[in-house]
């Protein structure tokens, strides 16, 4: 069983910041990549962030410059960083680790995803 827990989250004023951390346990799962994701009360979900093995990183627009992701391959976890928060980054914030895992009858790959993290940025 492979599972993901999100901290971190919590109210902030804003331009503040918070740091999320997610933590993957479980046996038998090599992670490729790991990345976060929000999603927003009547809003699609929305990727904002990415990062491979070897520490390759993708943004999205909207956050580049303000948020940054960073792993720990050695505690297989994965942090976002956020700075000059604002309201409307308020959202529950989601880490996901895709990768796979060898089976008798061959390779499957998979995207595990944590339960959420609430962020509420006050104007």
């Amino acid at each position: 069983q492979v599972r993901l827990m999100e901290s971190g989250g919590g109210l902030v004023q804003t331009g503040g910041s918070l740091k999320l951390s997610c933590a993957v346990s479980g046996d038998g799962f090599s992670i490729s990549a790991m990345g976060w994701y929000r999603h927003a009360a009547w809003k699609h979900r929305e990727f904002l962030a990415s990062i491979t093995n070897d520490g390759e990183t993708v943004y999205a627009d909207s956050v580049k410059g303000r948020f940054t992701i960073s792993r720990d391959n050695a505690k297989s976890s994965v942090y976002l960083e956020m700075n000059n928060l604002k309201p409307e980054d308020s959202a529950s914030y989601y880490c996901n680790a895709s990768g796979g895992r060898q089976l008798e009858d061959g390779w499957y790959e998979h995207t595990y995803w944590g339960q959420g993290t609430r962020v509420t940025v006050s104007s």
